[in-house]
């Protein structure tokens, strides 16, 4: 098929260009439609995110779990008056709660942009230079590794099997004498 053309209000034109194979989010084409459904594809700088359950891999379940009664306790024999009990177990509660919101709210997003930033740098690092130079390691490790293997047969072998035939025949007697 041919170009299409659009005018804008200014007057220029513009040809859009028409696939034959239709758009790729939104394709036309069977084949290709049975392609994308069953690579399944999604993008992950827009997924949707749980506000629910924000830990799903548990990485943070000892640090979750703090409550009063972790941090603070009394033994038998040892209670403060009933009401300082019920006031410090509001006041933590509220205070950690409401504080971590602040920290999260001042300090979050600058701390998100420097992990963003140098698990970037990380990633980067390991499929530029890291892989590579592990890569470019054991294709000469092996060549390497040819030649000393070849050495050692033609050298040490040839060694061993005449030492080892020379001890071969020396015979041990062991005798009780009483």
């Amino acid at each position: 098929s041919r170009p299409r053309s659009l005018f804008y209000p200014q007057g220029f034109l513009y040809t859009a260009p028409v696939r034959e194979q239709g758009n790729i989010y939104k394709p036309n084409n069977k084949m290709m439609a049975d392609e994308l459904s069953e690579k399944a594809v999604r993008d992950v700088h827009t997924k949707e995110i749980d506000l629910v359950n924000r830990d799903p891999k548990h990485l943070n379940d000892d640090v979750v779990k703090i409550d009063f009664e972790d941090v603070i306790a009394e033994p038998e024999g040892t209670h403060s008056f009933d009401g300082i009990w019920k006031a410090s177990f509001t006041t933590f509660t509220v205070t950690k709660y409401w504080f971590y919101r602040l920290l999260s709210a001042i300090f979050g997003i600058p701390m998100a942009l420097i992990w963003g930033i140098y698990f970037a740098i990380l990633s980067f690092l390991h499929i530029w230079a890291v892989v590579p130079c592990i890569r470019s390691y054991l294709i000469e490790i092996q060549c390497i590794s040819r030649v000393y293997s070849i050495c050692i047969h033609t050298f040490c072998d040839p060694l061993f099997e005449a030492i080892g035939k020379m001890f071969s025949s020396i015979r041990f007697t062991v005798r009780k004498e009483i």
